[in-house]
């Protein structure tokens, strides 16, 4: 089923993870609405649910739709590995946009339900709406999205998802903002097959934007002792901020991995350039993974950070002796 809205370039087939009502469906018009604003061309963007992650890429490595839009990161939760990985599997699909969101959940019911027995939603909102669903002393039931939580609700089921879901599939508000914390947001990337890249960068250029992130594999030809200061090293010799490191196993490669490194550069920015020849000389395979208008500092790493948001049990320097010794285990 699709869902025409205003706001992007006519005819923008858009494929996300639904069903209708997910955040993904709500990042999706949020983009469209973003190139609206920019001054783009209006006109309808057909919104296209898909049932998983790998079909949306599927549909845009085929050219069946335009641009496909998935979760990528959650401020609470980290990365999304299954959209993670299927870029870095695919060679047809990069990212070219991010939109961000605030998130925020309640809780819905049936009218007239029965015995409560469960509360479902997607692993991530489960994790992320812990406390209420320890609160609830029901069971935690996973589900392949928030929104397929409460389209599939039943009489004994409390069903986590966004605002808009208790409308959209007739259910009862049994809760708001049941989430642990406050202020979590989740970025979304807009994907587009690597062959149309050069078009969408094109129109965000003539929309102004000139400050870029650049979403990077990093695999080393030789693992060992200090590869990944080698390659850090790399970035802070050019002077270019990384905003993100990850790492993910090569499949079925014991002890290998590949580098997800987020820099707030452009690949034709000079240091960047740089940086990319300099990997490329020490033998090490790359890969841009997504290039997008860089919108506020989700996940920056040159922040101050909240000392109320490290790990529980974290010692500093203002530690007394015996802190750190059962901290550190030193």
């Amino acid at each position: 089923m699709g869902v025409t809205v205003p706001g992007a370039e006519r005819g923008t087939r858009a494929a996300y993870l639904g069903p209708e009502g997910t955040f993904t469906h709500q990042a999706a018009l949020e983009w469209a609405r973003l190139h609206a604003t920019a001054g783009e061309p209006a006109g309808d963007l057909i919104a296209e649910p898909l049932d998983t992650v790998k079909n949306v890429h599927d549909v845009v490595a085929a050219g069946v739709a335009d641009v496909g839009v998935v979760a990528i990161e959650s401020s609470v939760e980290g990365y999304v590995v299954p959209s993670l990985d299927a870029l870095l599997s695919s060679a047809d699909v990069v990212a070219v946009d991010e939109v961000a969101l605030d998130v925020s959940f309640d809780a819905f019911v049936r009218p007239g339900h029965g015995e409560l027995t469960e509360v479902s939603a997607h692993p991530h909102g489960l994790a992320q709406c812990a406390g209420f669903v320890t609160s609830t002393g029901l069971v935690g039931a996973p589900a392949s999205s928030n929104a397929a939580a409460c389209r599939d609700a039943g009489p004994g089921t409390i069903a986590l998802g966004p605002t808009i879901c208790g409308e959209l599939y007739g259910l009862e508000t049994y809760a708001k903002a049941v989430e642990d914390f406050r202020g979590g947001r989740t970025r979304f990337l807009v994907l587009a097959r690597r062959s149309a890249a050069d078009a969408h960068l094109a129109r965000s250029r003539d929309a102004g934007v000139t400050a870029w992130r650049t979403m990077l594999a990093i695999t080393p030809a030789v693992t060992g002792p200090g590869v990944l200061a080698r390659i850090t090293a790399a970035f802070g010799d050019r002077g270019v901020n990384m905003s993100s490191l990850i790492t993910r196993p090569l499949k079925a490669q014991q002890g290998k991995y590949v580098f997800v490194v987020t820099l707030d550069e452009a690949p034709w920015d000079r240091g960047a350039r740089e940086v990319l020849s300099d990997l490329l000389a020490a033998g090490d395979a790359l890969k841009t993974l997504g290039l997008f208008p860089a919108r506020g500092s989700f996940g920056a790493l040159d922040g101050v950070l909240d000392p109320d948001h490290v790990p529980v049990g974290s010692v500093s320097s203002k530690d007394s002796d015996p802190a750190r010794d059962r901290g550190l285990l030193w």
